[in-house]
């Protein structure tokens, strides 16, 4: 059993901790709005983190094999999602420096339960997670430990170590929030962050 927690934890925390699209896109999403917000889309992150490791344990090979002739047009799917989102955010946040009254904050994800939902989907689209934890599972790095109750046991570990960094990060964009409360440096980080999200979409293609 320790060996399978040991090993999930690694495992959760190996896709979690790399800085790309969708840490951007929590971070900025926290601080714009709430740290409620921000955790539950943060769980949302690390659910679908968790769904790929327990669909590894279940059948890693066959279903990378399966997963591998549309992780082209998954990978452009999750482009597409990340550059409107990246969009919206700046379009909101120009609309909210001008006219905070009649703006919309949060880019449509105004409650944890929908931030949980968006970040759960968006996530879901990136086929290499699957690839990653079936690679883990079944190549030797945790071959050994993943058994019968050892399988729950190594999803659970990798659930919690990407909830435990998800939700760091969320925690790092409230402060972030804190921190820049007036209207113009909410402005420049929303800015900020809407490009950086922007590379990081494209990046995905020219990585391809």
């Amino acid at each position: 059993m320790t060996a399978a927690f040991v090993a999930g934890l690694l495992a959760g925390y190996g896709v979690a901790v790399p800085v790309g699209a969708i840490a951007m896109l929590l971070m900025s999403l926290t601080a714009r709005t709430s740290l409620r917000i921000g955790a539950g889309a943060a769980l949302g992150v690390a659910t679908a983190d968790g769904v790929y490791a327990l669909a590894a344990v279940l059948g890693g090979a066959a279903l990378a094999h399966w997963i591998e002739p549309v992780s082209g047009p998954l990978r452009w799917v999750a482009v597409v999602v990340l550059v409107y989102l990246a969009a919206h955010t700046a379009y909101g946040a120009v609309r909210h420096f001008r006219d905070p009254a009649r703006a919309r904050e949060a880019s449509g994800l105004s409650s944890p339960g929908r931030a949980f939902a968006a970040l759960l989907g968006l996530t879901l689209l990136n086929p290499m997670t699957i690839v990653y934890f079936g690679a883990l599972v079944l190549g030797g790095t945790a071959s050994a430990a993943i058994t019968g109750w050892q399988g729950a046991v190594f999803v659970a570990a990798a659930f919690l170590a990407s909830a435990s960094w998800q939700l760091l990060v969320a925690g790092s964009g409230a402060l972030v929030g804190r921190a820049l409360t007036g209207p113009r440096g909410r402005l420049v980080t929303a800015l900020l962050s809407s490009a950086v999200i922007t590379v990081l979409a494209v990046g995905l293609i020219v990585a391809e």
